[in-house]
């Protein structure tokens, strides 16, 4: 019994289609999602490798039919058959690959905004909000002394906010005195970010972090708390914002796990938001090509629950109090505070005449 072509063309299909749809879901090439925006990212992955596995079989598959099927035979010195073409058949693989092309195309901006990625105005939005990008310096000079700042405003007060400032900041905020920046489009302004998804539009994060990135580290900013370290931790649950700059050359904010990959510019300011899920210790890389050490620019994102990540704080802000009242025991007699802390307060944007007003 002679099985018909059209019933062996539609089981081929079938077989096609299951090997397809099982292999696109068990692929296994992603790292583990460790974030919300990490599912709707594996989604357009696997639908991308679903359709790529469908063509890649029916090609291959026609290939080695065709190799076996219309192969020189012994003895067959003649010519083939002269073809033409066929232009429905031409019509028809031209059509089917533009409609997928669009299809994912549709679906991957769908999931570019779900993710917070399309912001039409905020290429166009004011210039950086450098509270949001306040380094530690009055949260450490906090720790010396709790008498509050004078809300007097004077120039003496704005001099000590912008020495309070650390130094990668400063550079973004007086980026048009920088003179090969000087002309350049768009400095000091925002650039295009991955914000937050469509139902949290126009919504503070609840968490925030500012980051640094130079030659060859990461530097983790928590405005909140004036927590500065090489190591970010983030709650499990709670919606973080990632406020980037560079302070030298472009570097690019990328951890695998969690799907999202952003440039730090110097002199700009991006974002990102993103919402952590999963426990455990992650790799931020860089991503771009920033110079001869790039490779061995990596940092550790830990993501841990609420509860962990409240007890790391506190120890953070213990720990950077006792580091300071040590440094202070052992100041020599010879050296007044001011000097004796400039060493250890140089690198975070703490200018002499701010331990003076702390110490007064």
């Amino acid at each position: 019994m002679k099985i018909p072509s059209s019933i062996w063309t539609l089981l081929i299909g079938i077989v096609l289609t299951l090997a397809s749809l099982w292999y696109g879901q068990n692929h296994g090439l992603l790292p583990s999602a460790a974030s919300d925006e990490a599912v709707l990212v594996d989604g357009l992955f696997n639908a991308m490798m679903i359709v790529s596995t469908g063509i890649f079989l029916i090609v291959e598959g026609v290939l080695i039919y065709s190799a076996f099927r219309y192969r020189r035979r012994a003895g067959d010195n003649e010519d083939g058959p002269p073809v033409e073409g066929n232009i429905p058949l031409e019509i028809l693989w031209t059509a089917i690959p533009a409609i997928i092309v669009i299809g994912i195309s549709v679906y991957s901006f769908d999931v570019y905004n779900e993710i917070g990625g399309f912001d039409p105005h905020a290429i166009h939005q004011a210039p950086m909000n450098q509270e949001s990008m306040a380094m530690p310096g009055s949260a450490f000079a906090a720790t010396l002394s709790d008498t509050p700042p004078s809300s007097e405003p004077n120039l003496n007060q704005e001099k000590s906010d912008e020495a309070m400032q650390d130094p990668a900041t400063a550079e973004v905020r007086n980026a048009d005195q920088i003179p090969q920046l000087r002309n350049a489009p768009g400095v000091g302004s925002v650039a295009p970010t991955i914000g937050g998804t469509p139902d949290k539009t126009g919504k503070p994060a609840q968490l925030q972090v500012n980051v640094t990135g130079l030659q060859y580290a990461w530097l983790f900013t928590y405005p909140e708390t004036g927590i500065t370290t090489g190591e970010m931790h983030v709650p499990i649950g709670r919606e973080v914002e990632i406020n980037m700059t560079a302070n030298d050359v472009i570097h690019a904010f990328w951890v695998p796990e969690f799907r999202l990959k952003q440039d730090a510019i110097p002199g700009r300011q991006s974002e990102i938001r993103f919402t952590p899920k999963k426990a455990g210790d992650y790799t931020l890389i860089c991503a771009e090509l920033c110079g001869p050490y790039h490779g061995a620019m990596r940092a550790t994102v830990v993501v841990e629950p609420e509860e962990a990540f409240d007890k790391w704080v506190q120890e953070q802000l213990v720990a950077s109090k006792e580091t300071l009242n040590q440094a202070v025991a052992v100041n020599p007699a010879d050296l007044s505070p001011n000097e004796f802390l400039a060493p250890y307060t140089k690198d975070m944007g703490i200018q002499p005449e701010i331990l003076h007003q702390v110490h007064k």
